[in-house]
């Protein structure tokens, strides 16, 4: 079975459980992103397990997961835990009365669903450790909560878990486990489409997988070892998993924080997918700005990074912490100042100068930080704004910037720009990038008009910042004099040159050029003239109409 083959199966297994959500009365309800996810989820893991046994233990390799199933259940007690001894931490651990196989075998008994649910639990308990997220006040999330739970109707939960049980057992991940970060992005991505809505305070607007490539690319353009990365608004962690496989998952260690405990959970399932289970204990659910929750090892300040990658939310109503958030307690980190309240609508409080501010403050010395803003940041001619880009040109941290196109995002139609920050760029060269003309433009669910860029386009983006490479009209490289005699602008265009076209003329050509623009221009002066005296007569005769009128 090829790629192509293998994830088209994997989309119908997700799409024939959202059909069992629906049937259940589940669709589009608040809960229905907890069934397919952990339903997923509970696959993946299962199937797992066992392909992970099969590496591991000698008795197993060489045979399908069905087979190795079957032998598994025949183990005692003590042969079982032996067995297990034999996996890697990031290997989830199931008993035996929690393999799928085991559950769809109870299925048609009294109350089929606590048996569906149980098992969950105890996949999450046995797991709780490693497998287990947490929010900022160190309460731990699960693994998986029971699923019937989300179905409002006790008479269709043990329905609901009976057709899951069915699609899951049906379907195999058996081939899956070979595939890297490309397969499981588009995976992950198909799989809460429906689910990753703007809904929430500091809710995520998608990062689309071709920023998130652009990005990890010119950061880490050579790879890293033994690297931190860490967003501050991570969402479900487009960003950092696009760096992380950049750089090489065993290379580095991934920090998050999100004021969301769905976009948490997301955030889970996929660093799960991804293999990066040794960063689960790093993704952290609290509200950033007044809880940063990475801090250095004395707690005595935030926590300094290597990488950081953000797309923050460019306008939330934070009005009831915006008065803490301005006081002295908070006047280290920003150090730029607050925005205040707008009188008629809070909701366009720009919330991102807060994460801007934040991530500037956490990157280590030599660390580098690349930040999705709106294009308008880039020349707001005072304010927080332009105090913001004052610091960067005073301390010398500016890589670049790159204006995407419009729509780029497809649930927003506000322009948007890639700033690239690097503390060791104290007296390099700095690229500003126009990319706005590139793309085409597609509709998105027949409503969205999204802006998609060519593997070509993508491939000229990254090269030519990398290569720090002058392009007329699209890329230009320039000092922090020349930014500081630009009043600190961003925008690439104001430092295009203009050009104008050199044609040589012979003396009879330039008088006969010149007659020309003068035949041309008293024509228009007398079409001018034409109007002037059309205009005036019709003005007198409306005068006259409205006074007869009177």
């Amino acid at each position: 079975m090829n790629i192509s083959e293998i994830k088209q199966e994997t989309y119908a297994m997700i799409d024939d459980l959202k059909s069992a959500c629906n049937l259940a009365g589940a669709g589009n309800s608040p809960g229905e992103y907890k069934i397919i996810t952990q339903s997923f989820l509970y696959k993946f893991l299962n199937d797992k397990f066992i392909y992970d046994l099969g590496k591991n233990v000698p008795e197993f390799q060489g045979k399908s997961n069905k087979e190795i199933e079957s032998l598994l259940k025949s183990k005692s007690d003590e042969e079982y835990e032996i067995m297990l001894l034999s996996l890697d931490a990031g290997t989830a651990v199931l008993g035996k009365e929690q393999l799928i196989s085991t559950i769809f075998s109870r299925k048609g008994e009294e109350d089929f669903h606590n048996i569906f649910d149980k098992a969950l639990e105890e996949i999450s308990k046995k797991n709780m450790e490693i497998f287990s997220v947490h929010t900022g006040g160190k309460a731990q999330i699960k693994l998986f909560s029971p699923i019937s739970r989300e179905i409002a109707d006790d008479e269709k939960k043990d329905s609901l878990c009976s057709a899951i049980i069915q699609k899951l057992a049906t379907s195999s991940f058996e081939n899956v486990f070979e595939q890297k970060y490309d397969f499981f992005a588009d995976i992950f991505e198909y799989l809460i489409k429906d689910y990753n809505k703007d809904s929430g305070r500091y809710a995520e607007y998608y990062t689309p997988h071709v920023i998130a490539g652009i990005i990890a690319k010119i950061m880490a353009p050579e790879g890293a070892t033994n690297v931190t990365v860490y967003d501050p608004s991570a969402g479900t962690g487009t960003l950092v998993l696009a760096m992380a496989h950049q750089i090489g998952e065993e290379h580095c260690t991934i920090y998050t924080q999100d004021i969301t405990q769905k976009s948490n959970e997301f955030m889970r399932l996929n660093l799960i997918l991804n293999n990066l289970v040794h960063s689960l204990p790093n993704v952290i659910q609290d509200d950033t700005l007044l809880y940063p929750r990475h801090l250095n090892k004395k707690k005595t300040d935030i926590e300094h990074f290597d990488f950081i990658v953000s797309n923050p939310p460019f306008n939330v109503d934070f009005s009831e912490t915006r008065d803490e958030l301005a006081g002295s307690k908070y006047n280290k980190r920003f150090w730029a100042g607050v925005p205040n309240v707008p009188n008629k609508d809070k909701s366009k409080m720009a919330i991102y100068l807060m994460f801007l501010q934040h991530i500037i403050d956490s990157m280590k010395e030599d660390g580098k930080a690349a930040i999705v803003v709106p294009t308008g940041f880039l020349t707001a001619g005072s304010g927080i704004q332009k105090k913001i880009r004052d610091r960067i040109i005073r301390e010398r941290m500016l890589k670049g910037v790159i204006s995407m196109p419009s729509n780029i995002f497809a649930t927003t139609g506000t322009n948007v720009s890639i700033i690239f920050l690097d503390k060791s760029n104290k007296d390099g060269d700095v690229v500003l990038m126009d990319a706005s003309n590139l793309g085409t433009k597609e509709k998105i669910d027949g409503k969205y008009q999204k802006t998609v860029l060519s593997d070509s386009e993508i491939r000229r983006i990254i090269d030519i910042f990398i290569k720090k490479e002058p392009v007329d009209d699209f890329s230009v490289v320039v000092k922090y004099e020349d930014i500081e005699k630009k009043k600190l602008s961003f925008s690439a265009g104001q430092y295009f040159e203009v050009k104008i076209d050199y044609v040589e003329l012979t003396p009879q050509e330039f008088t006969d050029k010149m007659n020309n623009y003068m035949v041309e221009l008293q024509e228009l002066f007398d079409e001018g003239a034409k109007l002037q005296k059309e205009i005036i007569e019709q003005l007198k005769k409306v005068n006259y109409e409205q006074n007869n009128n009177v």
